[in-house]
């Protein structure tokens, strides 16, 4: 054991023996490992992010909120500062310690999301999703940075897809989980309980997690990295990069403007309670994103080494097909019925996600990555999380004066979901110009 270390240090530490790329360096295990960890930190950002969305009716009712309040509680209150500081997060990221970035901002958002559950007024709990969105900001273009160092280019999709499960398993847990506890003991509680645990997975991170820049052969020289100005340049001097980002914006005005309010809707249409409705929805995406993701990212590595094209017409094909589901989805007459449906919409929605990042971090070069994902982060939650909420919100207050709350709801979700078509169509234009643009 001692002979096996004294020869990585050496290989380490010799130009020569030492890996030309980062993810040379890493054995299976280590990339395991990595995805572990990962995932669990993903988890930990999308339970508490999104588990506002099966609180939202218990909200509504203690503290008589309107359903735009509650689209500006559940979007703009949290995309606001997560949009905005994902960029000099990002920066950061691109050249410092992402291992202390993730650390630090899991530790942020955790505490965040336990006050949530401490607020005494609806504008104290909107002031702590503030906060929680602060912390995010730096989760997941770090995160996916560290997976292209470890992942060679024919396995990311795969791996990215894997690392995107943690959206859903984080969904599932908020929905089904936080239904239960808000349900039993109270929302107040629910915050309380996805939001502590963090705190300890922050320790775990920081004691796991590698950073390949710690050897200096990876090692980033400051005064080397390119300006912002010059960043942006170079990346939407790209169409394929310029045609990605309109279609994030549009995916996200309708994901986050039409779907945080599902539960909301089977509650109220189908009569059901807030744990059964988050427990229904949850385990429908759960089994929709492990097929979707899992199949999709594999499905997509295996056609992208005859063509990169894949990674961006794949998923623009399935965002046009998924259109079609939710919409059936929304008009049908029974719970069994629309969990059918959305079982299968869930799983074509899921598989997409993979290939869309995959062609992404393709084309915008290694040393650009963080702030490749950051700046499609910021004009796709600024506008998608931001405004996709309030938009729906208001939609459904609108039609609720004439078709009551129910049918209010139904038909603001089903106007949102129309972005399904412009998103995927955006995808389709990339393809035409990845070959040309990819820059690894």
């Amino acid at each position: 054991m001692q002979q096996v270390g004294q020869v990585t240090k050496m290989r380490d530490a010799d130009p020569v023996l030492s890996p030309a790329r980062p993810w040379e360096r890493y054995s299976p295990r280590e990339r395991t490992l990595l995805l572990v960890v990962l995932f669990l930190v993903g988890t930990s950002n999308f339970v508490d992010r999104n588990i506002i969305g099966v609180l939202l009716e218990p909200i509504k009712a203690e503290f008589g909120a309107s359903d735009t309040m509650l689209g500006l509680l559940s979007g703009l209150s949290f995309a606001v500062f997560y949009a905005t500081l994902g960029l000099p997060v990002a920066r950061w990221a691109d050249r410092g310690d992402r291992r202390f970035i993730i650390t630090l901002s899991l530790t942020v958002w955790s505490v965040m999301t336990a006050l949530c559950g401490m607020a005494q007024s609806f504008w104290q709990l909107a002031l702590a999703r503030v906060g929680v969105g602060a912390g995010e900001a730096g989760a997941i273009p770090p995160a996916q940075s560290l997976i292209a160092d470890y992942f060679p280019p024919d396995r990311r999709a795969r791996a990215i897809g894997i690392f995107m499960l943690s959206s859903m398993a984080g969904y599932i847990l908020g929905m089904a989980g936080g239904g239960w506890i808000a349900q039993n003991y109270g929302w107040r509680t629910a915050f309380l309980a996805v939001g502590l645990p963090g705190l300890a997975l922050a320790i775990l991170a920081r004691w796991i997690l590698k950073e390949p820049r710690h050897l200096p052969q990876f090692r980033v020289d400051p005064t080397a990295q390119e300006s912002i100005s010059n960043t942006c340049r170079a990346l939407f001097a790209k169409a394929a990069y310029r045609n990605i980002v309109w279609a994030m914006i549009i995916y996200y005005l309708m994901a986050y403007g039409a779907l945080i309010f599902t539960v909301p809707f089977v509650i109220r249409v189908h009569n059901l309670t807030v744990a059964e409705a988050g427990a229904i929805f949850g385990g429908v995406s759960a089994v929709g994103a492990v097929l979707g993701s899992v199949f999709g990212g594999s499905l997509a590595d295996r056609l992208a080494k005859r063509d990169m094209a894949v990674f961006a017409w794949l998923p623009g094909w399935g965002l046009i097909a998924a259109l079609p589901l939710y919409e059936a989805a929304l008009l049908a007459p029974s719970v069994t019925a629309m969990a059918v449906i959305l079982l299968v919409a869930s799983t074509l929605l899921a598989g997409v996600v993979p290939p869309i990042f995959a062609a992404l971090l393709s084309v915008c070069g290694s040393s650009r990555r963080a702030m490749a994902v950051a700046i499609v982060f910021f004009f796709a939650n600024l506008v998608g999380l931001g405004a996709g909420p309030v938009v729906a919100g208001a939609l459904s207050d609108y039609f609720a004066l004439a078709y009551g709350p129910a049918d209010g709801l139904r038909y603001a979700m089903m106007i949102m979901m129309c972005a399904f078509l412009p998103s995927g169509i955006f995808m389709l234009r990339a393809a035409r110009t990845m070959r040309a643009d990819v820059e690894d």
